[in-house]
């Protein structure tokens, strides 16, 4: 799958097919956490591409808007960039197109986007958007100025009706409040798999060795998390032929040592010495234990983490407990 960063990167083949056909299908959205609702609508983009011999193409913007105009306010993130590009490739699609979102593109008319992005850039033939679709200045892009022009360009559009799963609406916001819950099930249900997080181990303050639990700090490229406290885990180290390991681990701002507000993640595997700074790891998440909290001192939060090692252990002695 290709990836093309910002607007000024387009060229005339990303409006094209391999063998030179004018024409894109495309679809715009933030696309956070690519539920069910989101692949039905990827799944619906890929066929009708196929259907005409085009490409797929995905348009999203980075940093989400609801970021860029209040980062501490914006609903947590469930993915990273590079989780939902990846998640794409495995969905099939063939182009994803990374548009910046910055004042000027804040300031851009609906209008004047679809006619500069979607149809002299990208050469749209037919556009799929979710039922809920807004972009633009003050929102004004919708599914209702789409079809009016359609006329005048020359394309045709469709919105996808909103998924539901088990008489649930899914979407984005019902994982978050699923996922701060605890209820990993349920999430999996409206997401189709496990929820994970997956990022690189980078070097942190040791704090973990020192307590006599060593950790795995995972960049999450994100301010916030979808939920925190503490959890039994199943972590894949590398990308392939993946083997799940036990673990335990932490996501949130570490209270008792740190006055960061930036969440991290911190994993303890069960029963494992090695060494594996700089590789990307995935993490499955299971059970929550408990909710992350302040102790008064060092020694305190070293007993909890020992209790917490030992429930993961025994969660995974008891799997169907």
């Amino acid at each position: 799958m290709e990836l093309v960063r910002g607007i000024h990167n387009l060229k005339p083949s990303h409006g094209r097919s391999a063998s030179g056909q004018a024409g894109t299908v495309l679809t715009i959205g933030a696309f956070d956490g690519l539920h069910r609702g989101h692949q039905s609508v990827l799944n619906h983009l890929r066929f009708r591409a196929a259907e005409v011999g085009l490409p797929s193409v995905v348009v999203t913007l980075e940093p989400l808007p609801r970021e860029y105009f209040s980062p501490l306010a914006a609903p947590p993130r469930l993915m990273s960039f590079r989780e939902k590009f990846e998640g794409m490739a495995a969905l099939g699609i063939d182009r994803v197109i990374l548009v910046r979102f910055n004042d000027a593109m804040r300031n851009m008319e609906a209008t004047e986007f679809i006619e500069r992005v979607f149809v002299k850039h990208l050469n749209a033939r037919h556009i799929v958007v979710g039922d809920d679709l807004r972009f633009g200045r003050d929102g004004g892009g919708d599914f209702d100025l789409l079809a009016r022009l359609a006329i005048k360009h020359d394309f045709s559009v469709e919105d996808t009706a909103t998924l539901a799963f088990n008489s649930q609406r899914v979407s984005s916001t019902r994982i978050r409040e699923l996922l701060e819950l605890g209820e990993f099930s349920e999430a999996e249900n409206l997401l189709a798999r496990p929820y994970s997080i997956a990022g690189k181990v980078v070097y942190g303050q040791q704090l973990g060795r020192q307590l006599g639990v060593p950790t795995a700090n995972v960049e999450l490229h994100r301010l916030r998390a979808a939920m925190s406290g503490v959890y039994t885990v199943e972590v894949a180290i590398g990308t392939d032929n993946k083997t799940w390991l036990p673990g335990v681990a932490n996501v949130g701002c570490r209270p008792t040592v740190d006055d960061s507000i930036k969440a991290i993640l911190e994993v303890h595997l069960l029963d494992f010495d090695q060494d594996i700074y700089g590789n990307r790891i995935e993490v499955r998440f299971r059970e929550k234990i408990r909710d992350e909290k302040r102790f008064d001192s060092l020694d305190l939060l070293k007993t909890q983490i020992h209790r917490d090692v030992s429930t993961a252990r025994n969660y995974f002695s008891h799997p169907s407990q």
